[in-house]
């Protein structure tokens, strides 16, 4: 039987993926470009739209980080919108789970979940650094190794809170109208990280719960994921590291009482379409040289040495000095602040080994686009991606800003769609029900709703 594949969508937040210098790439801000990309993505018949987001504006030796975006709007405002200009579509929004609290990430989340029917979804993420918790007059007060014992317990409580009302909360009543119970909304939580009491004011959601996604790569990450997420973003788009991966999270699935049908794992992966292979690799090769310039090229090896090295060659070799490995020149960004010491030595024996250049390297090392070829050779290869167990989809990020998909769903979308590994139309109304996701159970009214974390 053909496995299903499961797409979404990315409007670039983060990283240098988006190729500014190309005059089709416009604005990061206009609502217009949000919508562009949303309904392109709904067109294709993808499962959902999502926006990642930084709580503080990443820093370079002092200076914006200019690989970054600069000035996103916030992720649910503009979720909302796209909400209100499709129907079928997911809306997927990264929230913090360092610097927000339960109550209000819950009742916003609930609030997206209604006004979409059922279309919301949750990027469970932390933050690691004082840096960005400058921002919120907390700098470092949380320890890095705590970060996912208060995530889990975040998510515990907001799970809380959308439980506080049962399914049948607000219900009809032909001689009064709605009506709402005492108890409902009622709730206290107790545990290490907060202690809450009250009643929560949002009423179940369609869904019950907004879709829960992660995207942890360390130990403790993936059995965050096994334990409590519906999918997972990886960074694994290389089709033998991607099994690998995929075997390891799906496997730790059954200590928690969980199925691999309760988890999609979706890499993030970018494509490049053209008349004929040869076109779309060379196309392939000017947008990788683009969004690997000369200039970004330094940025990644200062931020793995520690150092200024502008005054290097980026079509030279790389530094023979070692990294400074208490200095961080790239503040606000997870990438290359631990192990630096020994990436250095494996970057830097892959450029002996190869003869590569510092541009040469950062290249190799960040991977080329991940599909490139005709419509036929790149649905072949996104097909046999997932049906040999790389993936169960693909979170696309389009290096154009908001058309890069636009070819991969006008040319390649009906190739999918002919080999029947993609829908046709969508056959229900939930982001939950696009990603073949079992239903939440039907919460009952109990007394009290309270619950001590252990």
């Amino acid at each position: 039987m053909t496995k299903q594949i499961h797409l979404a969508a990315q409007l670039p937040a983060i990283h240098n993926v988006t190729v500014w210098s190309d005059p089709r790439s416009t604005s990061q801000i206009a609502v217009d470009n949000f919508v562009h990309l949303a309904r392109t993505a709904e067109r294709g018949k993808f499962d959902f739209f999502f926006l990642a987001e930084g709580l503080r504006v990443r820093e370079h030796k002092g200076h914006f980080y200019d690989l970054d975006v600069v000035g996103r709007p916030d992720n649910l405002t503009m979720l909302s919108t796209v909400a209100a200009v499709t129907r079928h579509l997911g809306v997927a929004a990264t929230v913090n789970a360092t610097f927000n609290e339960p109550y209000e990430v819950a009742r916003r989340l609930a609030t997206l979940d209604h006004l979409s029917g059922g279309r919301a979804a949750w990027n469970v993420v932390t933050s690691f650094d004082a840096f960005t918790g400058e921002n919120f007059r907390r700098g470092g007060f949380l320890a890095e190794a705590d970060r996912y014992t208060r995530a889990a317990e975040f998510l515990a409580t907001a799970r809380e809170l959308w439980d506080s009302w049962a399914d049948d909360d607000v219900q009809a009543d032909p001689a009064s109208g709605r009506f709402v119970p005492s108890e409902a909304g009622r709730f206290a939580h107790r545990g290490e990280h907060f202690d809450i009491s009250g009643r929560f004011t949002t009423p179940r959601s369609p869904q019950g719960h907004p879709v829960i996604i992660q995207a942890g790569e360390s130990p403790a990450g993936r059995d965050f994921a096994a334990s409590d997420a519906e999918v997972v973003f990886s960074k694994y788009n290389r089709l033998d590291e991607a099994r690998a991966f995929y075997q390891d999270v799906k496997g730790r699935l059954a200590r928690y009482g969980r199925s691999p049908d309760d988890l999609r794992i979706m890499p993030t992966a970018t494509v490049v379409v053209a008349d004929t292979d040869a076109e779309a690799a060379a196309y392939a090769d000017e947008i990788t040289r683009a969004q690997v310039s000369p200039q970004t090229a330094i940025a990644h090896l200062e931020a793995v040495w520690g150092r200024d090295l502008s005054a290097y060659d980026p079509d030279g070799p790389l530094p023979d000095i070692d990294p400074e490995s208490e200095s961080l020149v790239l503040k606000g960004h997870s990438v290359f602040r631990t192990g630096r010491a020994e990436t250095a030595r494996r970057w830097r024996a892959l450029a002996e080994e190869r003869g590569l250049s510092i541009r040469e390297l950062v290249i190799e090392v960040h991977g080329g686009q991940t599909f490139v070829g005709s419509p036929r050779t790149v649905a072949d290869a996104v097909d046999h991606f997932v049906q040999s167990g790389g993936a169960d989809g693909f979170v696309f990020a389009a290096h154009l800003t908001p058309g890069g998909l636009d070819d991969f769903v006008d040319r390649v979308v009906p190739l999918l769609q002919e080999k029947g590994a993609l829908r046709r139309d969508y056959t229900g109304t939930t982001l939950r029900h696009h990603l073949g996701l079992p239903p939440l159970p039907r919460t009952q009214r109990t007394s009290g709703n309270t619950k001590e974390a252990s």
